[in-house]
């Protein structure tokens, strides 16, 4: 298992639509490894999606305080519900953050690593994560959702 690199912007990969996971396999399970080891070696992370680590895959991975991980392969999201404003940053874009609108609830259909197919229904935070990676998988960022320039922010470190 290993920490991957992150893939950040302007590297043409994140602007790409990832391929279908037709068989889930050995190189399957260890990117799935890699990449939670890649989420977990930053406390701030919350998802990672296959092609912020340069693999233009269907996968993706979500940890939230207080929650279990989730993997996701093939994900889809089946329905959404509501729009709320929220501050949201990424990983491939770092050092800013922006205000965007995002769904209240969101309905996702995935396969889990082991090819086992699930539904699942999210609100709040693990919504807003699940529609950033599921996006990420089809090369679409946080910051094509801004209504304006001015809704980006540069982190201020003091």
């Amino acid at each position: 298992m290993a920490v991957l690199q992150i893939r950040t912007l302007p590297d043409p990969v994140l602007r790409q639509k990832a391929k279908r996971v037709t068989k889930i396999d050995d190189s399957i399970q260890k990117l799935i490894d890699d990449m939670i080891d890649t989420l977990r070696a930053d406390p701030n992370r919350a998802g990672l999606a296959a092609p912020q680590v340069g693999v233009l895959l269907r996968v993706a991975v979500i940890e939230l305080p207080e929650q279990k991980l989730i993997t996701l392969i093939n994900p889809e999201i089946v329905e959404k519900e509501g729009e709320r404003i929220v501050e949201e940053g990424c990983l491939s874009i770092p050092g800013y953050f922006g205000e965007i609108k995002r769904a209240v609830t969101v309905k996702v259909k995935a396969q889990d690593r082991h090819g086992k197919k699930f539904r699942l229904k999210a609100q709040g935070l693990l919504a807003q994560a699940l529609e950033q990676e599921i996006e990420h998988l089809d090369g679409t960022l946080y910051i094509d959702h801004l209504e304006s320039p001015e809704k980006l922010f540069k982190i201020i470190k003091e």
